[in-house]
């Protein structure tokens, strides 16, 4: 599926049928990552039509010049969504920066995403991030990106890895990206704006090297009908690391989801 925003193609595939849940990756990968880990999950659950885009710059979505900051692609994701969606309201789950523009999407348009799952959320005001630490396998297996994002480094974890982040990594938009980051901070919402107020789901791996786990932790603050958890051993890979895990608390969150529709 492809659907042009402006002068941006989103390219995305698609499964299912019924109501729609947008799934959004992290930085550097493309639609194949968060197809992998959050498929199986929402395949599990009838009355879904699951849609995974590549982001601008990666994947299969181009990046024009005019292409500038993240507010940028916050606005051309809105846009895809009303486009791919039909105007209908949709779940959202976001993976890292896909959680960040998730989180920017669901306060800009509430009355439009119907549930919200943060994953491993990039956000502002990280803090209290670990040193990495390999707590399953050698430490010794796979390249060096790898064995910096994952904190299992097991024989299956590498075949994931291989399989699902690194060949994303020759489509990426170096340029793009670079320009995009130079402007990731997205506009804040006025103080007086209310929180989300649909069911959330907020999941952080203790061990994330990455973004830490503290800023997740004070969404549950921000959200009124917010679950949290913290998992011990998992980090920013968390979603390849603890899939059942992954799986039963998006599960409690769609059952939310479902009581107010």
């Amino acid at each position: 599926m492809e659907i042009r925003v402006g002068q941006v193609a989103v390219h995305a595939v698609e499964h299912g049928a019924g109501r729609p849940v947008l799934v959004l990756h992290g930085a550097g990968v493309d639609h194949r990552e968060a197809e992998a880990c959050f498929e199986p999950a929402l395949d599990a659950v009838a009355g879904l039509r699951r849609i995974y885009p590549d982001l601008p710059g990666a994947g299969r979505t181009p990046a024009p010049a005019s292409l500038r900051s993240a507010d940028g692609v916050v606005d051309t994701l809105l846009r895809f969504a009303d486009e791919a969606t039909g105007g209908t309201a949709y779940l959202l789950v976001g993976h890292s920066a896909g959680a960040y523009f998730a989180q920017a999407m669901a306060a800009r348009r509430p009355d439009r995403v119907a549930g919200l799952a943060l994953v491993c959320p990039l956000l502002p005001g990280v803090r209290e991030v670990p040193e990495h630490r390999v707590v399953a396998g050698s430490g010794d297996i796979g390249d060096e990106v790898f064995r910096s994002y994952f904190v299992i480094q097991t024989p299956e974890m590498l075949e994931r890895y291989r399989r699902y982040v690194a060949p994303a990594a020759a489509l990426v938009d170096e340029a793009a990206l670079r320009r995009i980051g130079e402007r990731w901070a997205l506009t804040p919402e006025p103080e007086s704006a209310p929180a989300y107020p649909g069911p959330t789901v907020v999941v952080a791996g203790r061990l994330d090297s990455t973004v830490g786990h503290a800023a997740a932790v004070d969404l549950v603050h921000h959200y009124p009908h917010a679950t949290l958890a913290v998992v011990d051993d998992a980090g920013h890979a968390l979603p390849h690391e603890q899939p059942e895990l992954l799986r039963a608390l998006l599960a409690e969150w769609l059952t939310r989801v479902e009581r107010l529709l």
